[in-house]
């Protein structure tokens, strides 16, 4: 079975669901971007105090400060693993897949999460969160389609990507990633 992944799909698709299930399952070491930004802060680590002084003052974390902390996780880790999250753009993959080989931990497989616009606006909407309105449904979307889409192509060009519908039932989705694992 494929042990190092990356989940890839738009705001709503199911990632963070079914990448907690599948790591659950099959021990994995589930590395969501931030998750583990929470987890450093909480710690009170060196990366974590650097983290949350970025954050504090409203700012992004950089793209070196999470693969500190990614390499961090991948160097006390010598099981299979999976990357929720990160990378959210080409610039990030380019990055990742350097310090990924430096560690000889190549991604084996990136899951594609591929549902309709109009079931994304209709998941997200049921959540119920405040900031969950169909305005800025589609304004996530829309960033996700500029920043995100080109790591398909990406991936896709590395024979890495494997597109699943993600719509169905939280056990049907999962089938159908465990599928592609064998």
């Amino acid at each position: 079975m494929k042990q190092r992944l990356l989940f890839l799909g738009p705001p709503g698709a199911g990632k963070g669901t079914q990448a907690q299930r599948l790591a659950e399952s099959q021990g994995l070491l589930h590395l969501s971007t931030g998750d583990l930004l929470r987890a450093e802060v909480a710690a009170g680590s060196a990366l974590g105090k650097e983290a949350e002084a970025v954050m504090a003052r409203g700012e992004l974390v950089s793209d070196a400060l999470v693969l500190a902390i990614v390499r961090s996780r991948l160097d006390a880790h010598s099981g299979g693993w999976l990357l929720d999250g990160f990378p959210r753009n080409v610039t990030q993959a380019d990055a990742l897949a350097q310090l990924l080989e430096q560690l000889s931990q190549q991604i084996e497989l990136v899951v594609l999460m591929e549902l309709d616009d109009a079931v994304l606006v209709q998941r997200l909407l049921s959540r119920g969160r405040a900031d969950d309105n169909e305005e800025v449904i589609s304004h996530r979307l829309e960033v996700y389609r500029q920043q995100t889409e080109p790591l398909i192509a990406y991936y896709r060009e590395r024979n890495l990507l494997a597109p699943v519908e993600a719509a169905g039932t939280v056990e049907q989705i999962g089938a159908r990633i465990a599928a592609l694992l064998a």
